[in-house]
């Protein structure tokens, strides 16, 4: 077990990445075919033994980062919105009396749209959720069925217009570049969405993730993706659609209006610490100058009990070396419009990145370089993967 951060000065700069908790619910009525998630289909789950678990393994959390700052709390998975409005109102009291909690602290809850689900918002709303992001993924009947969702493109619409009359802040999912469809179908859908959209919108290309059901029925030719230019136009297209509704990609997936970026992924994104609790959720968390990662057991029956006779979950608390820090800010960073600061990337590594590199990558149109600051360019942003690799090798 680590040194215990308790008696180590912790302070957060509110112009820094922040401090952030992850709450993971892995639970949901199905699975969906796309999805690689930690996420598990259950009959039925105790909550009050859910709760409690959370609750003690967020008290383990606490003595590893020491007091801190919290700006941002998220609870994803599986289906939060599972989550019995007992049980997120009795994480969040505990949290408060952990760590010391922005006054104006953004709390998301992750759920979908089915009509039981949609019912308990006014009281996710009351236990200190301000929040909601939507797994509507699309607004059409068809495409919902392939995509395995229990909903309806109705059911969708209700639950938006619910969620923007209940909630400060709204986000949905949408899910494109999928099988057959042509750049003037999206457009429409786009389109349609952003007339229900309130401030963010997360937009995410298709992908095949191994061991899904997607991944057998692709193998098997059961289906085809777009070709990559037909998918890279799509992804320019959305970005000018949703740049003409006021909304910026200020990351690769995701578009706001100004001020209405999610803080929680930006915790991630510019990487900051945040603490990870539940099954299989990770965390970065910092004692003095000893920075960490921690992984939970991904399997459910086995995180509980670990919590129960442990205290905590965690199978792996692992040191990253100045080197390794380095590689992740720049992997998360990169995905970002405002890019990543030079000289953090140096106070963190010990070292800088060689001139003549980041000239070459912008020769290439792929970097941009202003001041301080790297982008990835627009162009950039499309070969990621490549980029990163010629600037991190």
């Amino acid at each position: 077990m680590p040194v215990s951060a308790e008696n180590i000065p912790q302070t957060d700069d509110p112009r820094g990445p922040g401090f952030g908790i992850y709450v993971h619910w892995p639970f949901c009525q199905s699975k969906c075919p796309y999805c690689d998630f930690n996420s598990h289909v259950v009959a039925a789950v105790d909550q009050a033994r859910w709760a409690a678990a959370l609750k003690r393994e967020l008290e383990h959390m606490r003595w590893l980062t020491g007091p801190r700052r919290v700006r941002s709390i998220f609870f994803g998975g599986g289906t939060p919105s599972l989550m019995e409005v007992a049980t997120v109102e009795a994480v969040l009291q505990r949290i408060h009396t952990l760590w010391q909690v922005d006054e104006d602290v953004e709390v998301t809850l992750e759920a979908n749209p089915t009509s039981v689900e949609a019912a308990r918002f006014r009281g996710y709303a009351a236990a200190g959720v301000n929040r909601l992001s939507l797994g509507v993924q699309s607004l059409d009947d068809a495409q919902l069925k392939f995509l395995g969702r229990l909903h309806t493109a109705d059911e969708a619409l209700h639950a938006i217009a619910l969620a923007r009359e209940t909630f400060p802040r709204l986000s949905f999912d949408l899910i494109y570049a999928r099988p057959g469809q042509t750049r003037e179908a999206w457009e429409r859908e786009l389109r349609a969405a952003l007339a229900h959209a309130a401030d963010h919108l997360s937009l995410y290309q298709l992908t095949i993730e191994p061991e899904t059901a997607f991944a057998r029925l692709y193998e098997k030719g059961a289906f085809a993706l777009p070709a990559e230019e037909d998918a890279a136009a799509l992804y320019e297209l959305t970005g000018d659609i949703c740049a003409e509704a006021g909304m910026s990609a200020y990351e690769v997936s995701n578009y706001a209006k100004p001020g209405a970026e999610c803080r929680h992924n930006l915790v991630y994104w510019r990487y900051g610490d945040y603490a990870g609790v539940g099954p299989g959720a990770h965390g970065r968390v910092r004692a003095g100058e000893v920075h960490r990662a921690t992984r939970t057991h991904r399997v459910p029956g086995q995180w509980i009990e670990a919590v129960e006779r442990e205290g905590h979950g965690l199978e792996a608390s692992e040191e990253i070396s100045p080197a390794e820090q380095g590689d992740e800010m720049m992997l998360m960073g990169l995905r970002l419009e405002e890019g990543v600061s030079l000289s953090r990337y140096a106070r963190l590594t010990g070292r800088a990145l060689a001139d003549a590199r980041l000239e070459n990558l912008a020769a290439a149109g792929l970097l941009r370089r202003d001041g301080d600051r790297i982008r990835a360019t627009p162009q950039g942003r499309l070969v990621l993967d490549a980029l990163l690799a010629r600037l991190l090798a």
